[in-house]
């Protein structure tokens, strides 16, 4: 008689394992106690007892005369004194705006090949409030390119302000100084 291979026999699965029937939260305080336990142990193996030392015959000893602390000395005022400077007084007359060294400051936003990009980010900038130009440069392979300039500053309080809004705007400019002229 022939047997029939293509059916098979099916293989029993193995009975599913029974469920522990300890919850979690018994394992958790478990733990908790068992590692409270092993620190109170640890802590306990830190502090040494008091062992008692055998009687000594103490000869009748000498009291130690006891050092006496100074007190302390406040000397602040002395030496405040002392290190005065006299301070010459300076003429209020000038201007307090006046530029340093005749010197302006402006913003190098970015540099592109192409008049297109710097246009289109000095239009960004416009929309931001900002005095803005295009510097075009020719560079030593005679190459041109086109500078985009925030300014120029004459006091560093715009210059901050200006460097403020470009920073909150993720553009990070370079900051250029030129003579004024």
């Amino acid at each position: 008689m022939s047997k029939d291979f293509a059916k098979k026999p099916k293989k029993q699965a193995p009975p599913p394992k029974p469920k522990s029937q300890v919850p979690g939260w018994v394992w958790l305080f478990t733990g908790t106690v068992l590692g409270a336990f092993i620190m109170f142990l640890a802590h306990l193996s830190g502090i040494t007892p008091a062992v008692e030392q055998p009687a000594k015959t103490v000869a009748k000893a000498e009291p130690k005369p006891e050092k006496t602390i100074p007190k302390p000395r406040f000397d602040f005022y002395k030496l405040l004194k002392e290190s005065e400077v006299p301070v010459p007084e300076v003429d209020n007359t000038a201007p307090t705006n006046a530029p340093v060294d005749n010197l302006e400051y402006i913003l190098q936003v970015g540099s592109f090949k192409r008049a297109a990009d710097a246009d289109r980010l000095r239009a960004e900038l416009i929309l931001m409030n900002l005095d803005t130009q295009i510097e075009k440069v020719t560079v030593r392979n005679g190459e041109v390119w086109h500078r985009v300039l925030v300014g120029p500053f004459q006091n560093r309080s715009k210059l901050a302000q200006a460097r403020s809004t470009l920073v909150s705007n993720d553009i990070n400019p370079l900051l250029l100084k030129r003579k004024a002229g």
